[in-house]
């Protein structure tokens, strides 16, 4: 279940040429792929003839042609060319889908083109802001896209799921300040005059070697709907000020997460990491962009496996505990998205309180 009213990142903005790009995006087929001038463009992959699909054609100039029959399209998705007749059918066409490029994604717009506002991509500037340096990749998920909004919204599973890279024992004794709208969910936790964890407690250790001691450490978790999250996550000697507003001696980093549902059952997770220190040090770069792609080939392992038990277990109601309030909140949020879409009662935020309410008397 997913709202279509909405953009959602299709691809990496290198990951698009003059070359087609199959990618199925919200249960619809695509075909990507850049015109002679460079702008992104969005079609149905599916030929309006016999349904083939459009990637296994080739580009000619701007126009998509098929590779069954020579029906070619245009970038509006018209037909264009008919093989063996001059006159072409009025009716011939494929969907074109709107597309804007923001914060080094391509974004798609599944729903009415009509309400396709560029100012409704999720802010994500931290991958192209010159103040901040970072790198990312992409995942494909045999998972409910939901399942990593689970995931990311509850970081206390780095205890145990990354016990060699991010895990602090705090993590599970430190309860969250959870704040939200109809839109958004912020969870904030900080764990004062810790150890700091393998990771970040390398990043320090780069940007000041001589500091061995205790730090403060914070996630501060943004949801915006339907399926983005940044974590503004990092660690400052103790005592320096940082929970107080002054992170100058430590180390600041945001993860990017925008998860794109491709169908029930399977999702495209984009992500980066980026950090507002050395940014000229490639090295430094590549390290962080490897150490977070093997703490995130350990999430996808997890999620495929718990994808597996639900299917396995149709029946079963998932139990809640304080932990997954920003979780809760995140799934109410998308529930009324849609169901505002399909024109049924949306569920307004007392309703969404009480829930909240409710789970923390039976945790």
């Amino acid at each position: 279940m997913f709202p279509l009213n909405t953009w959602y990142a299709a691809a990496w903005d290198t990951e698009l040429g003059r070359t087609l790009l199959p990618r199925t995006i919200g249960e619809r087929p695509l075909v990507l792929y850049r015109t002679t001038s460079g702008e992104a463009v969005a079609l149905a992959d599916a030929c309006w003839h016999r349904l083939v699909p459009l990637s296994m054609g080739e580009l000619h100039g701007d126009d998509v042609v098929c590779g069954y029959h020579g029906l070619a399209y245009g970038p509006n998705g018209r037909c264009t060319r008919m093989p063996a007749q001059e006159t072409l059918n009025p009716s011939a066409a494929v969907a074109s889908y709107p597309v804007v490029e923001r914060h080094r994604f391509v974004w798609v717009w599944l729903g009415d083109p009509a309400a396709a506002d560029p100012d409704l991509v999720p802010d994500l500037h931290w991958n192209d802001d010159p103040q901040w340096a970072g790198d990312g990749e992409s995942i494909v998920l045999d998972c409910d896209y939901r399942l990593v909004l689970d995931n990311l919204m509850d970081l206390t599973h780095e205890q145990f799921l990354h016990a060699d890279s991010l895990a602090s024992d705090e993590l599970s004794e430190s309860e969250p300040e959870v704040a939200h709208d109809d839109r958004s969910v912020t969870l904030t936790r900080w764990m004062r005059g810790i150890e700091a964890p393998p990771f970040l407690g390398m990043q320090l250790r780069r940007k000041d070697p001589d500091y061995e001691g205790p730090v403060d450490r914070w996630q501060v978790i943004h949801y915006t709907a339907p399926s983005t999250i940044t974590i503004d996550v990092g660690v400052a000697p103790a005592g320096t000020g940082a929970p107080e507003g002054d992170r100058s001696a430590g180390v600041n980093g945001r993860v990017l997460n925008t998860v794109t549902p491709a169908t029930a059952g399977t999702c495209h997770y984009f992500w980066a990491f980026t950090r507002d220190y050395h940014l000229r040090d490639q090295s430094l770069t590549t390290l962080l962009r490897q150490n977070v792609s093997h703490v995130f080939g350990q999430d996808t392992e997890m999620l495929n496996a718990q994808q597996r038990a639900i299917e396995a277990n149709p029946g079963h109601e998932f139990y809640n505990l304080n932990i997954d309030a920003g979780g809760m909140w995140v799934r109410r949020i998308i529930d009324a998205q849609v169901a505002r879409e399909q024109g049924r009662d949306r569920t307004p935020p007392s309703r969404l309180a009480a829930v909240a309410s409710t789970t923390r008397e039976t945790a």
